[in-house]
Order: C-alpha cells, then sequence, then structure tokens
C-alpha cells in the first residue's frame, strides 16, 4: 500500500485544545488590541463558529455537559464540586468513546475540573480511581480570594507556569502517539485568574490605553436575578476605572500567554507529519466578563457569561471560515464522532456539526440553551437564536427577559414587556420548554 493510501485508510487523529476562560477577545474574532497569532492562524484553517454557546457559565458543570454531551438539566451538575460519574455512573464520555473504538486517549493539563477527572476515559494518564475531593473549606476559599485579585509578571518564556509545562507535554505526548490514531486533550488554564504571564506578554498592551466597555460601571448596577454580584476579581467592592483598564491588560496578556503555547503545540504537530489528518478543536469553556454592567468573571446569562470563541478545523474537508449559526458545546461529541466515522453513542442531546464544517452558511435551525442556578433557590434558562435570547428565571416566576441582537447588541433593553414583542417572546418561550429545567 502507497503512503496516500495509508493516509487515507488510517483513523483520523484529535486535538482537542481547551482554554480555561478565555472569551472572544482574539484577533481572529475582531479585536483590535488582543495579540492572538497562533489562535488567529488556527482559526484561519478552521471553522470559526461566531455564535457558539457553552451549556453553563462555570467550569465544571459546563466542561460535564460537553465532555457527557448532555446538558444541566440531564446531569444535574451545577457546581464545581460534584463529580460527574456521581449522577451519570454509566454515562460514556467523549475521551472514552473515541477509547472503545480504538483510539489512544491521552490528556495535558486541565480537561476535567479540579481533579474530577474520568476514570474510564484515558489510555495514557488521568485518574484511574474515582475522585476523592470534597467542597473547599472556607480557608481554602479565603486563600483562593486572596490569591485572585492581582495579576503579576514573571521572567523569562514561563517555564514555570503551568500553561508552558502542559504544552511541554502535550508535545511529549504527540511524540509518543504519533503512529497511532489519538484523541489527545489539552487544557490551558490562562487566561484564568490570577492573571500571571511573561513580561512580555504584559509589555504588549499599554493599560492606560485600555478602552473601558461602553456600559462599565464600578459594579453591577441592577438588583435582578440577571445581575450577580462579582467575585475572582474586584470582591464584592468597586472597580475604579484605573484598576479596571489593568485587570483587562492583564487579562490580555495571559491570553497572548496561552496564545503561545497553542503555538508550541501546533508547531509539534506540523513537525511531526500530523497536521493534515488531525482535526484541531479549539474553545473556550465559557464566557468571562471585563467589566460590562460593571460584572467581572462569568456565572451569568448574559452574551459575556456564555458566549465563547469555538474552531473546529478538518483539514480534509477542505473547509474555512465563519459560520454565522448558532451552536452549543453538546454540539461538539456528535460532530467529532462523525467526522472520525465513528458509531453514535447513545443518549446524545446536541447536534453534528459536520453540515457547517463542509458549508458554514448551512441551514441550521438548532438554537443554543444555556443555565445558571444561584445558591441553591434561583434557577436560570436561556435560549439563543441568531437574532434573539430569551431568559427565564425560575420558569418566569422570578423575571424574564427579551434581548433583540439586531438592534441591541449590548442587551441594554429587557424587550419582555408590551405588544411589539409578544408573538416573539411566545415562539421564545416555546423553544425554551423544549430543554428547560425539569
Amino acid at each position: 500500500m502507497t503512503a496516500q493510501a495509508q493516509a487515507q485508510t488510517r483513523k483520523r487523529n484529535v486535538l482537542f485544545v481547551a482554554i480555561d476562560d478565555l472569551n472572544t477577545e482574539l484577533g481572529c474574532y475582531g479585536s483590535p488590541v488582543v495579540k492572538s497569532p497562533h489562535i488567529d492562524a488556527l482559526a484561519a484553517r478552521s471553522v470559526r463558529f461566531d455564535r457558539a454557546y457553552c451549556q453553563y457559565p462555570l467550569c465544571n458543570p459546563t466542561r460535564s455537559s460537553l465532555l457527557t454531551g448532555r446538558r444541566p438539566p440531564t446531569t444535574r451538575i451545577t457546581g464545581n464540586d460534584v463529580w460527574f460519574r456521581a449522577n451519570l455512573p454509566d454515562v460514556v464520555t467523549l475521551p472514552q468513546h473515541f477509547k472503545e473504538n480504538g483510539y489512544t486517549t491521552a490528556q495535558s493539563g486541565k480537561i476535567y475540573h479540579g481533579g474530577l477527572d474520568d476514570n474510564k476515559a484515558w489510555t495514557i494518564g488521568g485518574t484511574p480511581l474515582a475522585p476523592k475531593r470534597g467542597p473547599r473549606t472556607p480557608a481554602e476559599n479565603a486563600e483562593r480570594v486572596k490569591r485572585a485579585d492581582r495579576w503579576m509578571a514573571v521572567d523569562g518564556e514561563g517555564e514555570t507556569q503551568a500553561d508552558y509545562r502542559t504544552a511541554t507535554r502535550a508535545i511529549e505526548l504527540l511524540e509518543q502517539v504519533k503512529d497511532k490514531p489519538f484523541f489527545l486533550a489539552v487544557g490551558f488554564v490562562k487566561p484564568h485568574v490570577p492573571f500571571v504571564a511573561p513580561k512580555k506578554y504584559f509589555d504588549l498592551y499599554d493599560s492606560a490605553k485600555i478602552q473601558l466597555p461602553p456600559d462599565f460601571g464600578p459594579r453591577p448596577a441592577a438588583q435582578t436575578p440577571a445581575y450577580r454580584d462579582n467575585f475572582d476579581i474586584f470582591i464584592k467592592r468597586d472597580a475604579s476605572e484605573k484598576e479596571a483598564r489593568e485587570m483587562i491588560a492583564g487579562y490580555y496578556a495571559a491570553t497572548s500567554f496561552m496564545d503561545a503555547q497553542l503555538g508550541r503545540v501546533m508547531a509539534a504537530l506540523v513537525r511531526l507529519g500530523l497536521r493534515e489528518n488531525t482535526a484541531v478543536v479549539f474553545f473556550g469553556d465559557h464566557g468571562f466578563h471585563l467589566g460590562e454592567k460593571g460584572m467581572w468573571s462569568k456565572q451569568t446569562l448574559f452574551e459575556g457569561g456564555v458566549r465563547v470563541p469555538m474552531t473546529i478545523s478538518a483539514p480534509w474537508l477542505k473547509t474555512a471560515g465563519a459560520s454565522p449559526r448558532t451552536v452549543e458545546f453538546v454540539d461538539l461529541y456528535p460532530t467529532l464522532s462523525e467526522l472520525c466515522g465513528l458509531p453514535p453513542s447513545k443518549g446524545l442531546e446536541g447536534e453534528s456539526l459536520l453540515p457547517l464544517l463542509k458549508n458554514p452558511n448551512s441551514r441550521w435551525d438548532h438554537p443554543a440553551y444555556s443555565y445558571i442556578q444561584r445558591g441553591g433557590q434561583t434557577r436560570g434558562a436561556t435560549v439563543r437564536t441568531e437574532r434573539y435570547r430569551y431568559t427565564e428565571w425560575n420558569g418566569g416566576a422570578a423575571g424574564v427577559e427579551l434581548y433583540d441582537y439586531s438592534s441591541d447588541p449590548r442587551e441594554s433593553r429587557n424587550f419582555a414587556q408590551g405588544a411589539k414583542y409578544a408573538a416573539t417572546l411566545r415562539d421564545m418561550k416555546a423553544l425554551l420548554a423544549k430543554a428547560d429545567w425539569q
């Protein structure tokens, strides 16, 4: 058999790249400020989804949803301390599905959250037994708060930082699995707080010139379920404009540092001759507010909380470009299965994006759903189409929201009242009912 024939019959590989707390402030998503050359280069060879949404704006719930292919009403995970197999002991996860179909599965860095790993998923690495971690103690939470409200420049290339080590390990794994069909998951933690990066990345951004959002405020102005007190950054206190600019510059610096680590991994993929037979999936696990509406970090159902960067590159399809269609994380599991010729897994709640990978502008009638739970009492659920977002709190008893992005991209007006949007409200309410909390 010729080398070309072998390449055509060999199983497709997957490089699965997950980023912690990354929003769409990237060059390929139109940012005129952020320096993200390696992400931009990857996006140029990918289908870039301009309306991609996570299922839950917090690490463990969104990752558990994505990797099981089930939405939060099914996983019943709304916090960072519950292992997904406690609720779904027999679920077949995305990497496990590849492992059971003859793939070498390996991970480097953060894929599942906080040690709550999948004990059935990995050929190389991972946790062989069920995780034992419980809720953090008050002292641990106090230490996390103390460390979070800051940024720091370090010397060198960042060799001591987790993301640099993650990239180094990913390159070692590529060397190890290059002759086998593989599913390699690589998880970078920056730009998660604290914003630590080599000084040269901080030097890219003059904080005095950072533009604050048009709806910036020192803290959340509205007291409705849609808004939340800040955490991780400016813990329950007002942010001055100077502090806000410095924090945004730190976020950008951490993003550029992570981008450089992605570049190291992609260079190794090319050097090893694996690029043309490897699907590369890149995404941020949820959104991240940078002062919009006075809010910072995550855990909202606004665009800033649930919109994510997501690109998929499948070189053999020879397709690239932006897709305006509304997609969601639960679509990734069926997409990668179909893309690599695997049999479908049972119980998945998303849709394969393969039609959009072949034609980014294909007709697509599937909305995106996101969820949140506040303090065990207030639940929010939202549905996003290409034009509208509709949100209910406690099934509507604690409030409803309707946003029209054609006229109000910053979500400054709630159109849920009045006759003008009555028909739209009715239609969006019916859409949400199809996948709301039960």
